[in-house]
């Protein structure tokens, strides 16, 4: 269905014949100029004048005024209503991207892969699950940033997600500053329906907040924080020309400050996780999926595109169209004087 946003611009259809009929006619005291070639120009604007008192040219010029006016009263199509599910949950997302995440302490299908790796598959499918509630994330390391702000469009919270990369936000971990900025973000939505989701595989070196601080707040806020702290236990370091002679077992995640992080989603009245490889971290979302279930209650609403542009690409089209078919009829200057076709 196509609607008209300004139908009030139809009315001014008329205005170019209105004014033609009202206005006097301009009244120029400039004085007369010399010209050295004013026979050709009076033949050239003479048969101008003929071109334009035309019937086809005027109705040219007066469907370009039509298309005009209706660009102006902003045509738009709207669609047919769709049901979005729609939970009223207000869920932000924040991940750890500092250089740590690049350890290669995890095994997918017998293959291992990097700990970002393995945070942004199975973050984005746990997205995909979140259909209905608003979303947003932020991306943290030796500072925090709003890649996406809450919304309900988790298709770009997905690609965002899917696109970061690891050192985008410097290489030390301000959990601190995340969790302050998800706080900024969310106290300003309804309560009993804020979630932040925070997930590192470190301890907090690069905040000016202090994590246990900036949790106080969120938690007076009403607030809940799910932690989650990921990295294996073990790992083992190849030997000599990476073969078994030297190798030995260490443990990657020893940085990690899991103490602090239990203790933001007490203060707040959420729960802490600990990923050790992908299928703790896809039983983690699970859980927490359980733990902030998605409602039925439904919310419709109806596509729009803009059609200003179609109108205005017509009238320009048209527009060139008259100019060329009115050059065609004169050549160019030539050794100082106007010719014409005869």
């Amino acid at each position: 269905m196509i609607e008209l946003l300004w139908p009030w611009m139809l009315p001014l259809a008329p205005l170019p014949l209105l004014a033609r009929r009202l206005l006097p006619p301009a009244n120029s005291q400039e004085p007369a100029l010399r010209a050295p070639f004013f026979q050709s120009w009076e033949v050239l604007s003479s048969d101008s004048q003929r071109r334009r008192s035309t019937f086809p040219g005027s109705l040219l010029i007066w469907l370009i005024w039509l298309l005009l006016v209706t660009a102006a009263a902003r045509p738009m199509w709207i669609g047919e209503a769709i049901e979005l599910p729609n939970s009223g949950r207000d869920l932000m997302m924040a991940v750890d991207i500092s250089g740590s995440m690049e350890t290669d302490d995890m095994e997918v299908n017998g293959n291992r892969v990097s700990r970002w790796e393995a945070v942004r598959q199975l973050g984005a499918d746990f997205i995909d699950q979140r259909r209905g509630d608003r979303l947003g994330l932020i991306l943290f390391g030796s500072n925090a940033y709003v890649q996406s702000p809450l919304s309900f469009d988790g298709a770009t919270v997905r690609q965002f997600l899917l696109d970061a990369r690891i050192g985008f936000a410097g290489q030390e971990t301000a959990i601190g500053d995340a969790i302050g900025l998800a706080v900024k973000r969310l106290r300003e939505r309804p309560a009993e329906n804020r979630v932040l989701i925070l997930l590192s595989d470190g301890e907090d070196t690069a905040s000016s907040v202090q994590p246990l601080q900036a949790a106080r707040l969120a938690a007076d806020l009403g607030i809940r924080i799910y932690t989650i702290g990921i990295g294996a236990d073990k790992m083992t370091v190849p030997g000599l020309f990476g073969s078994s002679f030297g190798s030995r077992q260490v443990n990657p995640s020893r940085g990690l400050d899991e103490a602090t992080l239990n203790e933001i989603a007490q203060l707040t009245g959420g729960r802490y996780f600990r990923a050790r490889n992908p299928a703790d971290l896809a039983s983690i979302y699970a859980v927490v999926d359980d733990l902030e279930p998605i409602e039925v209650e439904k919310a419709n609403y109806r596509p729009r595109k803009a059609l200003g542009y179609l109108p205005l690409g017509a009238a320009l089209i048209i527009s060139f169209a008259i100019a060329v078919g009115r050059l065609r009829g004169m050549k160019p200057w030539r050794f100082g004087r106007l010719e014409e076709t005869s």
